[in-house]
């Protein structure tokens, strides 16, 4: 949620003074992100030691990002959250920082790719670490530390954080829906907004379903909601799903089309090669529009239905296996050597689900780049404990998602819809109409293929075998968006 270049040269003498939004001193400048709900604390009342925190302006449980910076050193810390992780790299005696993997542009280089992370990423095996597809890029992870010294950058993770290993057993009398329905409430009613104008995602499932309700109880003075029809008779029931929750609620709602704007799309952020981080997510150029509609309204915050699917899963942390991977028949021999390290260097278990973490990387720094702050109120630290301790029969099937969209008058085919949407048919649309014709041009010059992580002649026949296919293989997707978003940073 900041950005900056630090100098350990101009932290011998610090005299930090505000300009143009930016703190400065010497050749150093920190930058907070243009977002309202962010506030920049700035102490040096013990200078030569001067700390910097920039945080959610709310009083309780905000996310956050600290730094001390002394004469030879600067230290930065993250919180539980990762709302939007901090990329971080050094060169010469100099930090630099951003929330945007894109601002570190310069110090991004196509032949110095981490193997075992472009191997995560074009099998799907995707890890929660400090690595980045970059060599000398890191991402500073929930609760790490990074130390800035003239022997370099180094990044050090917390311990495990604890967890409630198993359910527990309700007491006699206690309705966990009306706990959940309380909690959710006042999570969401902390939400940093100063105009009270805010927006949610509203898909027309469950999860976005309860962070819509617990909205409209929390009366904000100015609500809007946006989301992406994903077309067919899938699509029609989920229009109607969101009509019916848009008017229990009273939103003002856009809704959009996604299949006009799928992955690859003209027009869209790799269509016109605009500098985007290559492991983002697949339906960026949709959601895009949607950020563009909140910002067109003034939003100051984006509430989402993240993490829902994570908190009502069955787990155990104890014996955790993870799903045997699709093979990837053009993986090149330097991505199919790096396979047998994807599970090394990976960050401890987190106060938050991993795939929720891993999806804010993908999907907030382009809420940040218009200008507003998301907020995804499943994956709060006090629901996601709240929902550890619940016992199983209320999670499976999200059960007491389900039973709170009853209990709020709702039909019974918007609690359990027979036919949840999906995003296959875009990305259907996006990989024949759009993603092809980028494959046509990989097979003639690829620095995937140059440097061994793909294979150009197995990738050649599944072109060929493409046309003729029911459907185009999902796995394109992958090597597609990483190509080019290797592409456009170079």
């Amino acid at each position: 949620m900041l950005s900056m270049r630090l100098r350990l040269a101009d932290l011998q003498k610090p005299k930090w003074r505000s300009q143009g939004g930016r703190w400065i001193n010497g050749e150093s400048w920190i930058e907070p992100a243009n977002v309202s709900t962010l506030v920049m604390e700035v102490s040096d009342d013990q200078a030569p030691r001067v700390r910097v925190r920039v945080k959610e302006c709310k009083r309780d449980e905000a996310d956050s990002v600290a730094l001390t910076m002394e004469p030879g050193e600067d230290r930065l810390s993250a919180g539980v959250f990762g709302t939007a992780p901090l990329y971080l790299t050094e060169k010469a005696g100099e930090l630099h920082a951003s929330w945007d993997l894109t601002l570190l542009r310069p110090h991004l280089r196509a032949d110095r790719l981490v193997p075992r992370v472009v191997a995560r990423t074009l099998t799907r095996q995707h890890r929660y670490t400090s690595e980045t597809l970059f060599e000398g890029v890191y991402r500073l992870t929930e609760r790490a530390a990074a130390t800035f010294t003239p022997s370099g950058l180094s990044i050090h993770y917390p311990d495990p954080a604890e967890h409630v290993l198993e359910p527990r057993t309700l007491r006699p009398g206690v309705d966990p829906l009306a706990a959940l329905d309380e909690l959710l409430t006042d999570v969401i009613r902390q939400a940093p907004t100063a105009t009270g104008c805010v927006g949610v995602e509203l898909s027309g499932g469950a999860d976005s379903g309860n962070v819509a309700l617990a909205i409209k109880a929390a009366r904000f003075p100015e609500v809007y909601s946006f989301g992406l029809l994903v077309g067919g008779s899938t699509g029609r029931q989920q229009r109607e799903r969101r009509r019916v929750l848009v008017e229990h609620c009273g939103f003002r709602d856009t809704a959009t089309p996604a299949t006009q704007h799928p992955p690859f799309c003209a027009g869209g952020v790799r269509d016109l090669r605009k500098p985007h981080d290559p492991a983002g997510a697949f339906y960026q150029e949709a959601f895009d529009v949607v950020r563009e509609q909140a910002a067109a309204r003034r939003c100051e915050v984006m509430f989402t239905g993240s993490g829902g699917d994570e908190i009502n899963a069955h787990h155990s942390r104890t014996q955790a296996e993870l799903p045997t991977p699709e093979p990837v028949p053009w993986l090149g021999v330097k991505a199919a050597r790096a396979l047998a390290e994807v599970n090394e260097h990976l960050a401890p278990i987190p106060v938050l689900p991993v795939p929720t973490l891993m999806a804010f990387g993908m999907h907030n720094p382009g809420f940040l780049r218009a200008g507003i702050w998301p907020v995804s109120p499943l994956a709060h630290p006090r629901i996601v404990r709240f929902m550890e301790q619940l016992p199983h029969e209320h999670k499976h099937g999200k059960a007491l998602f389900r039973e709170r969209i009853r209990r709020a008058g709702l039909p019974e085919w918007v609690a359990a819809p027979a036919e949840p949407e999906n995003f296959l048919a875009v990305l259907e649309k996006g990989l024949r109409s759009y993603g092809l014709p980028v494959l046509d041009d990989m097979l003639k010059e690829s620095i995937l293929v140059d440097l061994g992580y793909v294979d150009g002649k197995a990738l050649a026949k599944a072109r060929r075998d493409a046309d003729a296919a029911p459907v185009v293989p999902d796995l394109l997707c992958d090597v597609l968006a990483l190509e080019v978003g290797l592409r456009s940073l170079m």
